[in-house]
């Protein structure tokens, strides 16, 4: 039914211009003013993501959007130093997984990708997570 449509996720912040800042700048992705005062993340694959503004916002407690990357710890080192903190859970927050070092990479093993978690200013999760296991 959908195999030839285009298709884009969408998920709420509290403040759009502090997320424009925040994905373009800190992130340093493709942000560009969408309708209606909402913002268009394009991202590297030719996907896209709508952000949009909603007053009563709550954060989803599970990750909204996931970032490959062939090296995860250069990218939280990078994150890091651009003042995104990625140790955001804690040891009992995973109890089923293993735990996070001391910069918040949960370490993959033969069934798990190495992940690191991080939010936004809005409190949503994102993730960047290892290309291969």
């Amino acid at each position: 039914m959908f195999t030839s449509s285009d298709a884009f996720s969408s998920f709420s912040v509290d403040d759009i211009d502090t997320a424009k800042r925040f994905y373009g700048d800190t992130l340093g992705l493709d942000v560009r003013d969408g309708m209606m005062g909402n913002l268009e993340v394009r991202l590297g694959n030719s996907a896209q993501v709508f952000i949009y503004a909603k007053p009563d916002h709550v954060p989803a407690t599970f990750t909204v959007l996931n970032f490959v990357t062939d090296d995860v710890e250069k990218t939280v080192d990078e994150l890091n130093v651009r003042g995104v903190t990625t140790k955001i859970y804690g040891d009992d927050d995973l109890a089923d997984m293993p735990p996070n070092d001391a910069k918040g990479i949960m370490r993959g093993d033969e069934n798990r990708a190495e992940i690191a978690w991080f939010t936004d200013p809005a409190g949503n999760v994102l993730a960047v997570v290892a290309a291969s296991v």
